[in-house]
């Protein structure tokens, strides 16, 4: 490797010995596909920007394909949380070619306390286990505060729904509810044959930027009622499907100016949040 950061993988075996010499085969159960091109980690570790001195957030590091990139991109600190104790005996013999660079977190990504592992703000960088890539992005979204961007790896259909513009039928309360409180890019694809196994899907890194501000004022919980409610029956006009939020839905759309006749996916985020504030 051409620059300093990257030396230690000069000393280190190639992933696929690695995966033999601990015995580790995918697992579906954890929602395993292991990335093991090492200029595709590393791509992906550059695409969140300059990583030189961070503390960066891994969350499923597997056998460390994605880790090696991250330290040889430069990283200060890599945490990794893995769950499977396979892979953690991989990443330590990793850990110990890069002596004070490397946490291995042994627990469940969706139980473990961020705030108590890294310094902010710290950026997250992650090929997500696709079994629990959507309930860790909405925690985090309980957590911005906390992070500084997220770069992550997603099924291509999940991805496109977090990025989704409105008035498509890929909108709905994904996009809003990221949108809400993030700048979300597509950045790239990877094909399924990029990874090992191979699934059955194309994967999309994308981009999240949290904003200083959400982009309207709304209370959250309010709003994610009012989002639910209107994807619930996406298909109905709004003046149907708010009437899980309001007995009055012709005055409650009347109150944030938007027309009865209107569906879930025509709305932008702003007007969600006049909905929000009208229920509130």
């Amino acid at each position: 490797m051409p620059d300093n950061a990257a030396a230690f993988l000069d000393d280190l075996p190639p992933l696929r010995d690695v995966l033999a010499a601990h015995e580790i085969r995918a697992t579906k159960a954890l929602g395993q596909n292991f990335l093991l091109d090492l200029n595709l980690t590393r791509k992906i570790a550059r695409a969140g920007g300059d990583i030189t001195g961070k503390t960066v957030l891994e969350i499923g590091a597997g056998p460390g394909g994605l880790t090696r990139a991250l330290l040889a991109e430069g990283a200060g600190h890599v945490v990794a949380i893995e769950r499977d104790r396979r892979c953690l005996d991989a990443l330590e013999e990793l850990a110990a070619a890069v002596p004070g660079r490397l946490t291995l977190i042994e627990g469940d990504a969706l139980e473990i306390d961020e705030y108590t592992l890294t310094p902010r703000p710290s950026r997250i960088v992650a090929n997500l286990p696709y079994n629990i890539s959507t309930p860790l992005l909405f925690k985090w979204l309980d957590q911005l505060d906390l992070f500084e961007s997220m770069t992550l790896m997603f099924q291509k259909e999940v991805a496109q729904r977090i990025i989704a513009p409105s008035g498509g039928k890929a909108y709905g309360r994904l996009s809003v509810m990221v949108q809400w409180r993030c700048r979300a890019a597509a950045l790239f694809d990877l094909p399924p044959r990029a990874f090992t196994p191979a699934p059955k899907v194309t994967s999309t890194v994308i981009g999240l930027e949290p904003l200083a501000e959400p982009r309207a004022p709304a209370e959250q919980a309010v709003l994610e009622r009012v989002v639910a409610a209107a994807f619930g029956q996406r298909r109905k006009m709004l003046r149907a499907s708010l009437k899980q939020v309001s007995r009055d839905p012709l005055a409650l759309l009347a109150a944030a100016n938007l027309e009865p006749t209107l569906r879930a996916e025509n709305l932008s985020v702003e007007e969600f949040c006049a909905l929000a504030r009208a229920v509130a």
